[in-house]
């Protein structure tokens, strides 16, 4: 049975309280960073744990630290993506409802390593209960000292500001989120430079997601061995699963990093009675689908990527044989479409075009050469575009159309949908 980490306090009472968390040991971790290490041991302590982003890319933390000069002139900066835009992600706000000074810890934690004195919480504007309860623990941290001035009687400055988004889908890509942070129109900046040499007000600039940092202060506390035991050798950790789709028990889920992805499903109940799994999209919607014959597969960033997949957000959607795939893609697209910031050509005018030929194959209109159409404009969207919103749209399609294509073909053969 797995003990629970991140999500040790979600079920106790009164958990998103400091005096329950200091109760738990909170905030240990910060005094003995302070009191112990110096900012490069602690960049070194998560080289040494090999924690990856939980955000999506999985880019090792600990490098991505590294990467901050020490001797730009400018200040530094610390970033927290909050965003959690990407359908069938729901882990962040967890946390930030249920346990926001473990955030707050790992924020405070991660600047002292990289020599940051302010973080910015990027969150959108709709998770109204993570928003009030960020900004009481921050008021609740400042008077106990471990915010502001001198922290915890070391030489330590450090404040925490909350920035709410509008919702836009694009604000999770690191460089849009900066540009929305200055006041900008929230569109990705073309790299490089990057954010860790030229990023938030064209300075040194760290951006976390709210899960990479929570882990931060589990790793100071309880060693990188214990981190690295966790897991894949590449992949280690804990890591939070959103499963939700076509189960019986949806939900959040902490579980080793590398859990077979079929045995995940089972934890969540698996499918409803009488029903079979179709397909199971891995990392929110931008991940490819995975057929049901390929659910074996680990859930960590390379036995996804093996698979022609990726672990993305670990927003895991569930599908079963009651569902037209040519339906889920088109309300994908469609998902797409309306969240691109339109800076780009492909992105902007290709998903249009993939939108319009999606609806018309569902509404039974479809025309032989559609799906050659469809395959070609994947192509034309793929890996031409600023960001890797392009990316994620064409390698969705791409994957139910190679996958279940039949259905595709029904659809413009019999011009009509076979499940409805």
């Amino acid at each position: 049975m797995f003990e629970p980490v991140l999500l040790k306090n979600i079920d106790v009472p009164d958990g998103h309280l400091l005096s329950t968390y200091e109760a738990g040991g909170g905030y240990q971790a910060l005094a003995k960073v302070l009191r112990e290490y110096t900012p490069d041991e602690v960049v070194n302590l998560v080289k040494q744990s090999n924690l990856r982003g939980r955000g999506g890319a999985g880019f090792p933390t600990g490098m991505k630290w590294s990467f901050v000069p020490k001797q730009s002139g400018k200040p530094k900066y610390l970033c927290c993506n909050a965003d959690e835009g990407e359908p069938g992600t729901f882990k962040d706000r967890i946390i930030m409802e249920r346990d926001p000074h473990q955030l707050i810890e790992g924020l405070a934690v991660s600047a002292y390593a990289i020599g940051a004195k302010t973080a910015y919480v990027y969150i959108r504007g709709e998770y109204v209960t993570a928003i009030r309860r960020l900004e009481q623990a921050i008021a609740e941290a400042h008077e106990k000292g471990y915010l502001g001035s001198r922290i915890l009687g070391s030489d330590f400055n450090f404040t925490v500001h909350i920035h709410c988004g509008a919702g836009a889908y694009i604000c999770g890509e690191e460089t849009a989120m900066l540009e929305s942070l200055e006041g900008k129109r929230a569109q990705p900046r073309l790299k490089p430079p990057f954010p860790a040499v030229a990023g938030l007000y064209a300075s040194p600039t760290v951006i976390n997601n709210v899960e990479t940092l929570a882990c931060v202060p589990h790793i100071v506390v309880r060693g990188p061995d214990w981190f690295r035991d966790i897991g894949p050798d590449k992949s280690p950790g804990p890591k939070l699963y959103c499963v939700s789709g076509q189960v019986r028990k949806p939900g959040l889920y902490e579980l080793p990093m590398g859990i077979p992805l079929r045995e995940l499903v089972d934890h969540a109940g698996g499918p409803s009675p009488g029903r079979k799994i179709k397909a199971v999209i891995p990392g929110g919607v931008s991940a490819p689908v995975i057929p049901e014959h390929g659910l074996d597969v680990g859930m960590d960033f390379d036995s996804l990527a093996a698979a022609g997949s990726m672990l993305g957000s670990a927003g895991v959607i569930v599908i079963d044989d009651s569902t037209c795939m040519v339906k889920v893609a088109t309300r994908i697209i469609e998902f797409f479409h309306h969240e691109s910031c339109g800076k780009c050509t492909p992105c902007r005018e290709g998903l249009n075009w993939v939108v319009k030929v999606l609806r018309r194959i569902e509404a039974g209109d479809g025309a032989p050469g559609d799906l050659e159409q469809l395959d070609m404009l994947c192509k034309g969207i793929f890996g031409n575009t600023f960001c890797a919103l392009g990316d994620g749209a064409a390698m969705g399609l791409r994957a139910a159309l190679k996958h279940f294509r039949e259905e595709f073909v029904a659809h413009v053969e019999e011009r009509r949908c076979p499940f409805h």
